[in-house]
């Protein structure tokens, strides 16, 4: 929100400008135009590409004649500009300041900081100087363009807030910036890696050789110490290319789909512009384009868009009462193609300024961005000035209706019919939009976190995996001081110093992480960042987890290899077991009664993969150090995530899983504490407002609403198990009764529900939501599969719920309904067979 008004803040704020004839006034608007652009830096980089219209603008105003050249050198003036500042200010300033950094202390010895503030005085003493010389001489250009940059570092300077906060070490402190070459780092945002853009691999390019990079320096005692050395990969130059966009080799089989290429059969150059004029350009533009203009199908990701020939179509009630689901009968899209041919021939200088805005701000976005085929959510954000761009050509088109009229009407009726013409865009953008943007009577983003912390022991520590899983916890924590006795620990942040370091510290009312390797073990580049399995050592069997950690910190040389990349430790067996004091653990009270006889006094765990991660290392000394003190806990996120198999003793107390020296009698885990887990989600946990019709969930919502049916339906598996019937009964109703269908559609979970129903004498329940759910199910398949609309995993969700809902059906003695969902599944199948749709 804010990048965006800083965007449309900098075009409105040139267009002032260049109505005022005082040039002296009007340069101030200037020198504001550059200080908004340093602050939006700050925020996002999308401001920049605003700059090539604001130097046509320019051009225009100060060149009443213009010529082609002279757009050309404007045009090349601009882009200058923006390399400028793209890649001179913000990652040069910062890389310059950190190699005077090195210089001032390594080289000459003086204090931490002495390099950045000699930077500081001499841009400070340089920036002075120019402007004064440039007053005193009256050269206007030259002091509006020093002042300019001023005024751009100004606004640049509000990363120092950063820096400020990071000092006072508060509990979310991300990357640390604290020192000179910490905030230089996370100035570059190296944290991110990088994309090739003009020169690269393809994604089946094969890593031929892995050489050092630029040393990376973290800071000592007394000087700064090279810790790591970037690594820089080398392909093979057969599968290099100019302009390359399938680079990743983490997304090959979507690439594969994409383009229709074969298992093994390698891209090539033609490939690689079908990838980018399909997917990138056409799924990943054009298609939320037409989302913002024509229409769009339903809030389901990946969902095409509407013509008005869709609103005619015999649509799924369940796609086309989709609150996501807009349709605007092109009327918008219509109109701004009227204003952009008005526009075009009453005045080409604005056309080709607004032109060159909606080009910037989209599709040269997408050429500079080079995403991969997959991302964890919709992008169109990313493109909203494109879209304000093509507002001004809406605008327009009404100029364009009224402008006709006029030969037709007299003027003030020529307006008015105009806009009466053109009243219905806004009107039914609005009418259509307003259902799927009301945010009133939401809160369950809060809910699910504070079930989350509910769901831990006094003093927990509870691992979680991506940001939609932590950014709510550190809301409930931060802001409304919920559960801050719990520590909050991110998965994937544990393969950085930096945090593990902060585990060190208390963060509210958590006291510090006892780690049994130092800190300095942890260190980036150091020997733990990466341990591979190495089978040489013909180890059978486990390890001892606290040995290992032993050895590694005794830097044990048979634990030790070497590579081109540097030296780095080795995991001797896939395999580890931790002893249980069980005494101790009893003395706890931690084991819950019915789980006692599965007390073990030897906990063992193997590696998922074939090497260990330093977040996998950090978690296993944590385990290991703790000795049962504090109660952990993973979210499903970081117990898929781990690079250990914990599931045999992990035991489900709400919506997180414990660690507890117990094993699972079945094979994979399964644990359910019932008392506590009962207590959890039929008391403690809350669900504001999931069973209120009028309220609007989308997709992701949704997701997270899927994850409680879910652990409601292991309660009751489980209950089930304990021969508590009447319990499970109870609490499957009361989910049907929170989550109704009516508020929030049934899904794949569902489908168990169902069977427990079934199971507990609940037929009549059970049979009437597998009607709707199957029937509800064959109906979208089929949608899917006449459109071929890309939604291969909704597709998949649907056919995995008939087959569910036929084994049920089947397996209770509904013979009708089972044959009826049966013979739906296999018209689905001779219908993906037809459309090659991979079954």
């Amino acid at each position: 929100a804010m990048s965006s008004f800083l965007t449309a803040f900098v075009v409105w704020a040139m267009l002032k400008w260049e109505l005022i004839e005082d040039e002296s006034r009007a340069n101030r608007w200037l020198i504001l135009i550059a200080y908004v652009i340093g602050i939006s830096i700050g925020v996002h980089l999308l401001n920049l590409v605003t700059i090539p219209a604001l130097g046509l603008i320019y051009y225009f105003k100060k060149y009443p004649n213009p010529t082609r050249n002279g757009v050309i050198y404007a045009m090349l003036i601009s882009g200058l500009l923006i390399i400028v500042i793209n890649y001179g200010i913000i990652p040069g300033l910062p890389a310059l300041a950190g190699k005077l950094e090195i210089l001032f202390v390594n080289g000459f010895g003086l204090p931490f900081g002495s390099g950045i503030i000699f930077l500081m005085l001499v841009l400070l003493g340089a920036l002075t100087y120019g402007i004064w010389t440039t007053q005193q001489r009256g050269k206007v250009l030259f002091n509006t363009t020093l002042v300019s940059l001023a005024f751009i570092l100004i606004g640049y300077s509000s990363y120092t807030m950063i820096v400020i906060r990071s000092g006072y070490d508060p509990p979310i402190d991300e990357n640390d910036p604290e020192d000179v070459m910490s905030v230089v780092s996370y100035l570059l945002r190296e944290q991110y890696g990088s994309r090739p853009l003009l020169y690269g691999q393809y994604f089946t390019a094969k890593t031929i050789d892995q050489v050092k990079g630029a040393p990376v320096y973290t800071k000592g005692k007394d000087k700064y110490v090279i810790s790591d050395y970037k690594l820089v990969n080398k392909y093979d130059p057969r599968q290099m290319t100019i302009l390359p966009r399938m680079w990743s080799a983490a997304h090959a089989s979507t690439y594969r789909e994409i383009t229709g290429l074969k298992p093994g059969e390698k891209p090539t150059f033609i490939d690689n512009l079908y990838f980018m004029f399909k997917h990138q350009i056409g799924h990943m533009y054009w298609r939320y384009f037409m989302w913002n203009f024509a229409g769009r199908e339903s809030d389901i990701q990946d969902a095409g868009w509407l013509s008005p020939m869709d609103a005619m179509q015999d649509v799924p009630p369940s796609i086309a009462n989709n609150r996501g689901r807009n349709n605007y009968l092109m009327l918008p899209l219509i109109l701004g193609i009227i204003g952009l041919i008005f526009s075009y021939y009453r005045d080409k200088r604005q056309f080709f300024v607004i032109l060159l805005l909606f080009f910037m701000t989209g599709l040269a976005l997408v050429l500079y961005l080079n995403s991969p085929p997959a991302e964890p959510r919709e992008r169109d954000y990313i493109y909203v000035g494109s879209y304000y761009a093509f507002a001004f050509y809406i605008g327009f088109g009404v100029l364009a209706l009224a402008t006709y009229l006029k030969k037709l009407l007299k003027p003030t009726v020529a307006a008015t019919v105009a806009i009466l013409i053109s009243l219905p865009a806004p009107i039914i953008m609005a009418a259509q939009n307003w259902d799927d943007h009301d945010r009133s009577d939401r809160y369950f983003s809060v809910d699910s976190a504070r079930n989350f912390l509910a769901s831990c022991a006094p003093n927990a520590i509870l691992f979680t995996g991506g940001d939609n899983d932590t950014f709510p916890l550190w809301y409930v924590q931060e802001v409304e001081g919920y559960r801050t006795d719990v520590r909050v620990v991110v998965l994937s942040y544990f393969n950085t110093d930096w945090y593990i370091e902060q585990m060190t510290r208390q963060a509210y009312e958590s006291a510090p992480f006892p780690f049994s390797l130092p800190i300095e073990d942890y260190r980036q580049g150091g020997l733990n960042d990466f341990l591979l399995y190495d089978p040489n050592f013909n180890i059978k069997g486990a390890i001892n987890l606290k040995t290992y950690l032993e050895l590694l910190a005794r830097k044990t040389p048979q634990l030790r290899y070497e590579t081109k990349a540097g030296a780095s430790h080795i995991v001797p067996s896939k395999e580890f077991f931790l002893d249980v004091d069980t005494a101790h653990v009893k003395k706890l009270g931690i084991i819950p009664a019915n789980m006692e006889p599965l007390l073990v006094n030897r906990m063992q765990w193997q590696m998922k993969k074939t090497y260990l991660e330093k977040k996998d290392l950090a978690a296993l000394d944590l385990i290991a150090s703790n000795n049962w003190e504090r109660p952990i806990y993973f979210n499903n996120t970081s117990r898929m995530g781990i690079g250990v198999d914990f599931n045999d003793y992990l035991v489900q107390e709400g919506n997180a899983y414990r660690l507890l020296p117990v094993k699972s009698p079945r094979p994979g885990g399964g644990l359910v504490n019932t008392d506590l887990m009962y207590d959890n989600l039929m008391h403690k946990f809350q669900y504001r407002e999931l069973n209120n019709p009028k309220v609007y969930y989308n997709e992701d919502y949704r997701k997270f609403v899927l994850n409680h049916r879910a652990s409601f339906n292991t309660l009751a598996a489980s209950l089930i198990r304990e021969g508590k019937d009447e319990k499970a009964r109870e609490v499957l109703l009361k989910s049907l009764e929170l989550m109704p269908d009516a508020a929030i559609p049934y899904d794949y979970t569902t489908s168990t529900t169902v069977e427990y129903l079934m199971l507990l004498g609940e037929k009549e329940k059970a049979v009437e939501i597998a009607k709707v759910l199957g029937r509800r199910a064959d109906e979208e398949a089929a949608y899917y599969i006449e459109h071929n609309n890309n939604i291969g995993y909704q597709l998949q969700q649907d056919l995995v719920i008939l087959r569910e809902l036929t084994e049920t059906m089947s397996r209770y003695g509904e013979l009708e309904l089972a044959k009826e969902f049966s013979e739906a599944l296999e018209g689905l199948y001779s219908a993906m067979s037809a459309t090659e749709l991979p079954r």
